[in-house]
């Protein structure tokens, strides 16, 4: 049987919105009656998700997947980078941790990486009726050249039909789109079968002269421009997007209840936040200093890819003086996955998970101890809220679910918040811990805010008043993609998109 064809969208540079672009496509075409499914060869994030029978991809491709309308698999995103330091990442090889490696070591691994991303290729190929693949920064690194696995090597194993994206709203998108031409080979430039223009505000006619001088300097099609869309709530995965919002974040006033995220360097899953951006009355913001905490309702200190380097951060800014301080005072203090492990009494890693072997204090305001080990939980999670102090005891019985990502374990004192369910005959496992009152409390799931009754619950005893109105966040996630592939769909040129899909490389 014939493989697949593969549409690839590729970008003139990193955050020119191709994972966006690429999850409106899977919609698109699945709307079509094709069974899609997204890949990317390599990603580098450090907000993944968890698989089904376990394992972890990046949040971007378990999006696609959601928009495509089919379940997430490892094969769709078999090399995950997850930085750890500013050259050093944990390399996870098809959803399992593999090795942990400086920049220069990950290169030697490039032979054996890119074989298993073919396979994957491969498979899915074999599996779906088209592949919308995700490239990965730019085709035009030329430093990269002869390295690179997540380009033009895809596209020129799959013979896929490369859609360049460019982004206008960060100006200079007609050199953006040249320059990257340009330092394509002969054959990289003949896989281009168009070019699209993403994050536009304004009068496309205004374009239109621009367009036509483009299309005759590159001698491609632009199939279309996007307009820029606003408060989509989609996740985003990358570090800019994360940037962006610490910058929208200064000088902020609250309105409503006030929850601040600690802005960690290692930051992993800050998409946990996304649903309490949807209530009304809540005001999510995101701080990197202890001069810009204030006396917010609520602090949550998220999850992270390296517990131990962003709780020494926390104490150089002071932010470890700040959450103690607003705990006494009767704040809400939320720890999530790593923010968890930082609120407990001492952290210990000594197989040196995550660096040198050390063992570090931990902020003190719940009765936990961790302890770093090689073996990683990468899991989705069911279950039901136990009870406990506060808001807890109202919320006994609740079903809940998530998933969970992380190395080594807690030893909680006491009873924890959750009973999670797990495979087989295995009795139950209990998560969470809390301190007395309930509002200092943290857990290892991700995505509990995403549960409508939980969230409604806690933002209640946070003095909020969230409506009925917001629902499921998965219900809200499922409208922002109709309307992300709504407005894709208008602005590009399906016809050629569709052609594409049915024959591969134009």
């Amino acid at each position: 049987m014939k493989p697949a064809p593969v549409v690839m969208v590729q970008g003139t540079a990193s955050s020119v919105g191709k994972s966006l672009v690429a999850a409106a496509l899977c919609r698109l075409f699945a709307r079509q009656g094709l069974r899609v499914a997204p890949y990317k060869s390599q990603n580098m994030s450090n907000n993944a998700a968890a698989i089904g029978g376990g394992g972890e991809i990046g949040r971007a491709q378990a999006l696609q997947a959601a928009s495509a309308g089919v379940e997430p698999t490892a094969d769709m995103n078999p090399v995950l980078l997850k930085p750890e330091a500013d050259s050093r990442s944990q390399v996870v090889v098809m959803g399992g941790p593999y090795k942990t490696l400086e920049a220069g070591e990950y290169y030697l691994e490039r032979d054996y990486l890119w074989g298993v991303a073919r396979g994957a290729l491969d498979r899915l190929r074999s599996s779906f009726d088209l592949v919308v693949a995700e490239g990965a920064g730019s085709p035009a690194e030329i430093n990269l050249r002869g390295r690179d696995f997540a380009n033009m090597e895809v596209a020129r194993y799959a013979r896929a039909s490369v859609l360049l994206v460019a982004d206008i709203d960060s100006g200079g998108v007609f050199a953006q789109v040249v320059g990257t031409l340009a330092l394509l080979e002969s054959e990289e430039r003949e896989l281009v079968s168009g070019i699209v223009i993403n994050k536009f505000r304004g009068e496309p006619s205004i374009l239109r002269s621009g367009i036509e001088e483009l299309q005759k300097l590159c001698g491609k099609s632009v199939l279309g421009v996007i307009p820029w869309m606003r408060d989509l709530g989609l996740a985003e995965e990358d570090g800019m997007a994360l940037e962006r919002r610490v910058r929208e974040s200064r000088g902020l006033s609250a309105r409503g209840v006030d929850v601040a995220v600690l802005a960690f360097p290692r930051i992993a899953n800050f998409d946990d936040l996304d649903p309490l951006r949807i209530e009304e009355g809540v005001s999510v913001r995101f701080v990197s200093d202890a001069s810009e905490l204030g006396f917010p309702d609520a602090v949550i200190l998220p999850g992270t890819k390296a517990t131990l380097d962003d709780l020494a951060w926390l104490r150089e800014r002071g932010l470890d003086l700040g959450v103690r301080w607003l705990a006494r005072a009767g704040r809400a203090v939320v720890g999530l996955c790593g923010g968890f492990q930082m609120l407990g009494e001492r952290i210990e890693d000594e197989e040196g998970i995550e660096g040198l072997p050390r063992s570090e204090a931990g902020l003190g305001l719940l009765p936990l101890t961790t302890v770093f080990a090689r073996e990683k939980t990468a899991l989705p999670r069911r279950g039901r809220v136990i009870g406990g102090p506060g808001f807890f005891a109202a919320a006994a019985g609740e079903e809940i679910s998530g998933y969970e990502i992380h190395a080594g374990s807690s030893r909680v004192e006491g009873r924890g918040l959750f009973s999670l369910e797990r495979s087989g005959s295995l009795p139950a496992r209990e998560d969470g811990a809390a301190a007395p009152g309930g509002r200092v409390w943290g857990s290892y799931l991700h995505g509990l805010f995403e549960l409508p009754a939980f969230r409604r619950a806690w933002l209640s005893s946070l003095g909020a008043c969230p409506g009925d109105e917001a629902g499921s966040f998965s219900e809200e996630r499922e409208r922002a993609l109709d309307r992300l592939a709504d407005e894709v769909g208008s602005s590009l040129d399906m016809t050629a998109l569709l052609a594409f899909a049915a024959r591969g490389s134009a």
